[in-house]
Protein backbone atom coordinates (compact mmCIF):
# COMPACT_ATOMS: atom_id res chain seq x y z
CA UNK A 1 0.00 0.00 0.00
CA UNK A 2 1.77 3.37 -1.20
CA UNK A 3 1.72 5.72 2.72
CA UNK A 4 -0.44 9.22 2.05
CA UNK A 5 1.06 12.29 1.85
CA UNK A 6 0.95 13.01 5.57
CA UNK A 7 2.35 9.26 6.31
CA UNK A 8 5.36 10.33 4.07
CA UNK A 9 5.53 13.59 5.67
CA UNK A 10 5.67 12.32 9.41
CA UNK A 11 8.31 10.32 8.26
CA UNK A 12 10.44 12.53 6.91
CA UNK A 13 10.09 15.06 9.76
CA UNK A 14 11.17 11.44 11.62
CA UNK A 15 13.65 11.68 9.62
CA UNK A 16 15.06 15.19 10.50
CA UNK A 17 14.61 14.72 13.74
CA UNK A 18 17.41 11.44 14.06
CA UNK A 19 20.78 12.52 14.44
CA UNK A 20 21.59 15.23 16.99
CA UNK A 21 24.78 17.24 16.07
CA UNK A 22 27.91 15.18 17.06
CA UNK A 23 30.51 18.27 17.30
CA UNK A 24 30.25 20.18 20.92
CA UNK A 25 31.41 18.42 23.75
CA UNK A 26 30.72 18.59 27.60
CA UNK A 27 28.04 20.19 27.49
CA UNK A 28 26.59 19.15 30.95
CA UNK A 29 24.54 16.16 32.04
CA UNK A 30 20.97 15.09 31.57
CA UNK A 31 19.34 13.15 33.71
CA UNK A 32 16.99 10.32 32.03
CA UNK A 33 14.65 8.54 34.08
CA UNK A 34 12.32 6.12 32.12
CA UNK A 35 9.67 3.40 33.60
CA UNK A 36 10.73 -0.04 33.30
CA UNK A 37 12.52 -2.33 31.03
CA UNK A 38 9.82 -4.80 30.80
CA UNK A 39 9.06 -2.77 27.68
CA UNK A 40 10.71 -2.66 24.96
CA UNK A 41 9.24 0.79 23.76
CA UNK A 42 10.94 1.95 26.65
CA UNK A 43 14.27 0.29 26.17
CA UNK A 44 14.27 1.91 22.61
CA UNK A 45 13.58 5.41 24.28
CA UNK A 46 16.37 5.28 26.49
CA UNK A 47 19.03 4.02 24.03
CA UNK A 48 18.09 6.49 21.24
CA UNK A 49 18.50 9.27 24.10
CA UNK A 50 21.70 8.17 25.12
CA UNK A 51 23.06 7.58 21.59
CA UNK A 52 21.52 11.16 20.68
CA UNK A 53 22.61 13.01 23.73
CA UNK A 54 25.96 11.57 23.20
CA UNK A 55 26.47 12.99 19.80
CA UNK A 56 25.38 15.91 21.09
CA UNK A 57 28.16 16.55 23.45
CA UNK A 58 25.97 15.78 26.67
CA UNK A 59 26.70 12.75 29.40
CA UNK A 60 24.35 10.76 30.64
CA UNK A 61 22.15 9.40 33.32
CA UNK A 62 19.63 6.63 31.97
CA UNK A 63 17.96 4.82 35.50
CA UNK A 64 14.68 2.67 34.58
CA UNK A 65 12.94 2.23 37.79
CA UNK A 66 11.12 -1.16 36.93
CA UNK A 67 7.20 0.44 37.20
CA UNK A 68 7.89 1.08 41.12
CA UNK A 69 6.66 4.92 42.04
CA UNK A 70 9.26 4.97 45.23
CA UNK A 71 12.31 3.81 43.02
CA UNK A 72 11.45 6.29 40.26
CA UNK A 73 11.23 9.22 43.25
CA UNK A 74 14.34 7.99 44.52
CA UNK A 75 16.53 8.00 41.08
CA UNK A 76 15.01 11.44 40.64
CA UNK A 77 16.25 12.81 44.03
CA UNK A 78 19.99 11.05 43.00
CA UNK A 79 19.83 12.97 40.24
CA UNK A 80 19.33 16.26 41.48
CA UNK A 81 20.94 15.57 43.79
CA UNK A 82 24.35 14.46 41.51
CA UNK A 83 23.79 18.19 39.69
CA UNK A 84 22.15 16.83 36.57
CA UNK A 85 21.87 19.95 34.09
CA UNK A 86 18.41 19.00 32.65
CA UNK A 87 16.06 16.25 33.68
CA UNK A 88 13.70 13.90 31.07
CA UNK A 89 11.55 12.23 32.74
CA UNK A 90 8.89 9.23 31.47
CA UNK A 91 6.76 9.24 34.92
CA UNK A 92 5.33 6.01 36.20
CA UNK A 93 2.54 8.16 37.92
CA UNK A 94 2.68 11.13 36.74
CA UNK A 95 1.33 12.86 40.52
CA UNK A 96 4.13 11.67 42.29
CA UNK A 97 6.52 13.64 41.87
CA UNK A 98 5.64 17.29 42.62
CA UNK A 99 8.26 17.52 45.46
CA UNK A 100 11.39 16.32 44.07
CA UNK A 101 10.46 18.42 40.74
CA UNK A 102 10.03 21.83 43.13
CA UNK A 103 13.25 20.85 44.29
CA UNK A 104 14.79 20.82 41.00
CA UNK A 105 13.48 23.62 40.33
CA UNK A 106 15.15 25.05 43.29
CA UNK A 107 18.30 24.51 41.72
CA UNK A 108 17.71 25.35 38.48
CA UNK A 109 17.36 22.28 37.11
CA UNK A 110 14.15 22.51 33.97
CA UNK A 111 12.18 19.58 33.79
CA UNK A 112 11.03 18.04 30.50
CA UNK A 113 7.91 15.30 30.74
CA UNK A 114 8.63 12.66 28.17
CA UNK A 115 5.84 11.17 26.47
CA UNK A 116 3.49 11.11 29.65
CA UNK A 117 2.82 14.22 31.25
CA UNK A 118 3.43 15.10 34.39
CA UNK A 119 0.42 16.27 36.74
CA UNK A 120 0.13 18.83 39.83
CA UNK A 121 3.56 20.42 39.52
CA UNK A 122 4.22 23.72 38.04
CA UNK A 123 7.50 22.67 38.10
CA UNK A 124 7.31 21.07 34.72
CA UNK A 125 8.58 23.46 31.58
CA UNK A 126 8.50 21.04 28.42
CA UNK A 127 7.03 17.99 27.35
CA UNK A 128 7.60 16.08 24.54
CA UNK A 129 5.00 13.55 23.14
CA UNK A 130 3.03 12.36 20.75
CA UNK A 131 -0.55 13.48 19.65
CA UNK A 132 -2.09 11.45 22.05
CA UNK A 133 -5.63 12.01 21.18
CA UNK A 134 -5.06 11.16 17.80
CA UNK A 135 -3.22 8.06 18.41
CA UNK A 136 -6.70 6.73 19.73
CA UNK A 137 -8.40 8.49 17.15
CA UNK A 138 -6.30 6.14 14.84
CA UNK A 139 -6.76 2.99 17.34
CA UNK A 140 -10.47 3.32 16.84
CA UNK A 141 -10.31 3.98 12.72
CA UNK A 142 -8.26 0.80 12.54
CA UNK A 143 -10.90 -0.95 14.77
CA UNK A 144 -13.70 -0.07 12.68
CA UNK A 145 -11.51 -0.90 9.00
CA UNK A 146 -10.85 -4.14 10.14
CA UNK A 147 -14.39 -5.03 11.58
CA UNK A 148 -15.85 -3.50 7.93
CA UNK A 149 -13.42 -5.62 6.19
CA UNK A 150 -13.45 -9.65 8.45
CA UNK A 151 -17.14 -9.22 9.14
CA UNK A 152 -18.91 -7.35 6.27
CA UNK A 153 -23.34 -7.13 6.69
CA UNK A 154 -23.00 -7.79 10.38
CA UNK A 155 -24.43 -5.10 12.67
CA UNK A 156 -23.93 -4.53 15.59
CA UNK A 157 -20.28 -5.66 16.29
CA UNK A 158 -19.47 -7.37 19.41
CA UNK A 159 -16.50 -5.14 20.84
CA UNK A 160 -14.87 -4.50 24.03
CA UNK A 161 -12.89 -1.79 25.75
CA UNK A 162 -9.59 -1.42 27.24
CA UNK A 163 -7.86 1.24 28.68
CA UNK A 164 -4.26 2.16 29.62
CA UNK A 165 -2.95 2.53 33.34
CA UNK A 166 -4.76 5.11 35.13
CA UNK A 167 -1.97 6.60 36.79
CA UNK A 168 -0.95 7.62 32.97
CA UNK A 169 -1.97 10.78 31.68
CA UNK A 170 -1.59 9.23 27.99
CA UNK A 171 -4.03 6.85 28.56
CA UNK A 172 -7.11 9.18 28.78
CA UNK A 173 -6.15 10.78 25.82
CA UNK A 174 -5.83 7.75 24.12
CA UNK A 175 -9.62 6.13 25.51
CA UNK A 176 -11.08 9.56 25.05
CA UNK A 177 -9.57 9.77 21.26
CA UNK A 178 -10.80 6.37 20.43
CA UNK A 179 -13.95 7.16 21.66
CA UNK A 180 -14.29 10.16 19.76
CA UNK A 181 -14.82 7.68 16.51
CA UNK A 182 -16.51 4.81 18.34
CA UNK A 183 -19.16 6.77 20.45
CA UNK A 184 -21.65 7.83 17.77
CA UNK A 185 -21.06 4.34 16.24
CA UNK A 186 -22.24 2.31 19.81
CA UNK A 187 -25.24 5.94 20.11
CA UNK A 188 -26.11 4.12 16.38
CA UNK A 189 -26.12 0.46 17.04
CA UNK A 190 -23.49 -0.84 14.57
CA UNK A 191 -21.35 -1.51 17.70
CA UNK A 192 -22.26 -2.86 20.81
CA UNK A 193 -20.91 -3.73 24.38
CA UNK A 194 -22.10 -6.78 25.53
CA UNK A 195 -20.28 -6.81 29.17
CA UNK A 196 -21.59 -2.99 29.44
CA UNK A 197 -18.12 -1.99 30.57
CA UNK A 198 -17.20 1.67 29.80
CA UNK A 199 -15.34 4.69 30.82
CA UNK A 200 -11.82 4.58 32.04
CA UNK A 201 -12.71 4.00 35.91
CA UNK A 202 -13.79 0.98 34.21
CA UNK A 203 -12.04 -0.54 31.77
CA UNK A 204 -8.55 0.85 32.47
CA UNK A 205 -5.67 -1.12 33.09
CA UNK A 206 -3.15 -0.32 35.89
CA UNK A 207 0.42 -0.30 34.81
CA UNK A 208 -0.30 -1.40 31.42
CA UNK A 209 0.12 -5.27 32.40
CA UNK A 210 -0.70 -7.62 29.75
CA UNK A 211 -1.63 -10.28 32.18
CA UNK A 212 -4.22 -8.06 33.59
CA UNK A 213 -5.84 -7.29 30.17
CA UNK A 214 -5.77 -11.37 29.59
CA UNK A 215 -7.42 -12.16 32.90
CA UNK A 216 -10.36 -9.13 32.19
CA UNK A 217 -10.73 -10.99 28.60
CA UNK A 218 -10.82 -14.24 29.97
CA UNK A 219 -14.05 -12.86 32.52
CA UNK A 220 -15.73 -11.26 29.88
CA UNK A 221 -15.95 -13.43 27.11
CA UNK A 222 -17.17 -16.76 29.83
CA UNK A 223 -19.60 -13.83 31.29
CA UNK A 224 -21.22 -12.39 27.93
CA UNK A 225 -20.33 -14.38 25.06
CA UNK A 226 -21.65 -17.87 25.13
CA UNK A 227 -24.31 -17.67 22.68
CA UNK A 228 -22.50 -14.54 20.73
CA UNK A 229 -19.43 -13.86 18.92
CA UNK A 230 -16.52 -11.13 19.84
CA UNK A 231 -15.60 -8.71 16.64
CA UNK A 232 -13.03 -6.71 18.00
CA UNK A 233 -11.71 -4.96 21.07
CA UNK A 234 -9.77 -2.04 21.87
CA UNK A 235 -6.19 -2.13 22.77
CA UNK A 236 -4.23 0.80 23.46
CA UNK A 237 -1.34 -0.85 24.13
CA UNK A 238 0.20 -4.12 22.33
CA UNK A 239 1.75 -5.48 25.55
CA UNK A 240 -2.12 -5.46 26.36
CA UNK A 241 -2.82 -6.43 22.77
CA UNK A 242 -1.07 -9.91 23.14
CA UNK A 243 -2.34 -10.59 26.57
CA UNK A 244 -6.09 -9.99 24.95
CA UNK A 245 -4.97 -12.43 21.88
CA UNK A 246 -3.94 -15.05 24.38
CA UNK A 247 -7.71 -15.26 26.14
CA UNK A 248 -9.65 -15.13 22.91
CA UNK A 249 -7.38 -17.97 21.48
CA UNK A 250 -7.54 -19.90 24.70
CA UNK A 251 -11.57 -20.62 23.70
CA UNK A 252 -10.70 -21.02 19.78
CA UNK A 253 -10.84 -17.65 18.19
CA UNK A 254 -9.10 -17.84 14.89
CA UNK A 255 -10.01 -21.28 14.39
CA UNK A 256 -12.54 -23.63 13.36
CA UNK A 257 -15.53 -20.92 12.47
CA UNK A 258 -14.56 -18.41 15.24
CA UNK A 259 -12.37 -15.97 13.13
CA UNK A 260 -10.07 -13.76 14.86
CA UNK A 261 -11.31 -10.83 16.60
CA UNK A 262 -10.01 -7.32 15.55
CA UNK A 263 -7.51 -6.17 18.18
CA UNK A 264 -5.87 -2.44 18.07
CA UNK A 265 -2.57 -2.06 19.68
CA UNK A 266 0.38 0.99 20.18
CA UNK A 267 4.09 0.83 20.20
CA UNK A 268 5.06 -1.66 17.36
CA UNK A 269 6.45 -3.85 19.66
CA UNK A 270 8.05 -6.86 17.61
CA UNK A 271 5.93 -9.68 18.90
CA UNK A 272 2.94 -7.37 18.01
CA UNK A 273 4.73 -7.07 14.50
CA UNK A 274 5.02 -10.60 14.52
CA UNK A 275 1.01 -11.39 15.56
CA UNK A 276 0.02 -8.84 12.18
CA UNK A 277 1.91 -10.59 9.99
CA UNK A 278 0.61 -14.14 11.23
CA UNK A 279 -2.98 -12.35 11.10
CA UNK A 280 -3.94 -12.23 14.68
CA UNK A 281 -2.98 -8.28 15.92
CA UNK A 282 -4.75 -6.68 13.49
CA UNK A 283 -2.64 -3.01 13.97
CA UNK A 284 -0.78 -1.07 16.16
CA UNK A 285 0.37 2.77 16.34
CA UNK A 286 4.07 3.42 15.23
CA UNK A 287 5.61 6.31 17.22
CA UNK A 288 9.17 7.00 16.34
CA UNK A 289 11.11 6.76 19.43
CA UNK A 290 14.36 8.30 17.24
CA UNK A 291 12.26 11.22 16.72
CA UNK A 292 11.07 12.13 20.17
CA UNK A 293 14.50 12.11 21.42
CA UNK A 294 15.50 14.09 18.64
CA UNK A 295 13.10 15.98 19.62
CA UNK A 296 14.19 15.84 23.33
CA UNK A 297 17.66 16.56 22.70
CA UNK A 298 17.04 19.98 20.93
CA UNK A 299 14.64 21.02 23.42
CA UNK A 300 17.47 20.66 25.87
CA UNK A 301 19.98 22.42 23.31
CA UNK A 302 18.05 25.28 23.49
CA UNK A 303 17.24 25.16 27.70
CA UNK A 304 21.02 24.79 27.87
CA UNK A 305 22.24 27.55 25.23
CA UNK A 306 19.75 29.90 27.63
CA UNK A 307 16.94 30.30 24.61
CA UNK A 308 13.37 28.60 24.38
CA UNK A 309 12.61 24.95 23.02
CA UNK A 310 10.49 24.77 20.00
CA UNK A 311 7.29 24.30 20.83
CA UNK A 312 4.08 23.53 18.69
CA UNK A 313 1.02 23.35 21.40
CA UNK A 314 0.41 25.80 23.68
CA UNK A 315 -3.02 24.66 24.82
CA UNK A 316 -3.37 20.94 25.04
CA UNK A 317 -1.89 20.11 28.16
CA UNK A 318 -3.32 21.01 31.31
CA UNK A 319 -0.95 19.21 34.00
CA UNK A 320 -3.61 20.70 36.56
CA UNK A 321 -1.19 23.77 38.16
CA UNK A 322 -0.39 24.85 34.17
CA UNK A 323 -0.80 24.31 30.39
CA UNK A 324 2.62 22.87 29.36
CA UNK A 325 4.42 24.10 26.74
CA UNK A 326 4.45 21.06 24.56
CA UNK A 327 5.77 19.31 21.10
CA UNK A 328 3.89 17.05 19.05
CA UNK A 329 4.75 13.88 16.83
CA UNK A 330 2.49 12.88 14.04
CA UNK A 331 1.68 8.96 15.00
CA UNK A 332 1.29 6.27 12.36
CA UNK A 333 -1.24 3.72 12.22
CA UNK A 334 0.17 0.32 10.66
CA UNK A 335 -1.06 -2.88 9.82
CA UNK A 336 -0.01 -5.85 7.69
CA UNK A 337 0.07 -3.84 4.30
CA UNK A 338 2.71 -1.50 5.27
CA UNK A 339 4.41 -2.59 8.34
CA UNK A 340 7.40 -2.94 5.55
CA UNK A 341 7.15 0.15 4.44
CA UNK A 342 7.06 2.05 7.61
CA UNK A 343 8.62 0.09 10.00
CA UNK A 344 11.37 -1.71 7.83
CA UNK A 345 11.86 1.14 5.60
CA UNK A 346 12.35 3.50 8.03
CA UNK A 347 15.34 1.22 9.39
CA UNK A 348 13.30 1.09 13.05
CA UNK A 349 13.73 -3.17 12.12
CA UNK A 350 15.40 -4.97 10.39
CA UNK A 351 13.68 -7.75 8.17
CA UNK A 352 14.66 -10.42 10.28
CA UNK A 353 13.91 -8.60 13.79
CA UNK A 354 10.51 -9.22 12.20
CA UNK A 355 10.64 -13.21 11.18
Amino acid sequence: MQLSRRALLALATAASLIGAPSFAQDKGTVGIAMPTQSSARWISDGNSMVEQFTAAGYATDLQYAEDDIPTQLAQVENMITKGVNVLVIAAIDGTTLSNALDNAAAAGIKVIAYDRLIRDSGSVDYYATFDNFKVGVQQAESLVKGLNERFPGVKPWNVELFGGSPDDNNAFFFYNGAMSVLQPLIDAGDIAIPSGQMGMDVVGTLRWDGAVAQARMDNLLSANYGDKPLHGALSPYDGLSIGILSSVKGVGYGSGDLPMPIVTGQDAEIPSVKSMIAGEQYSTIFKDTRALAGVTVKMVDAIISGGEPEINDTSTYDNGVKVVPSYLLEPLPVDVTNYEEILVGSGYYTADQLK
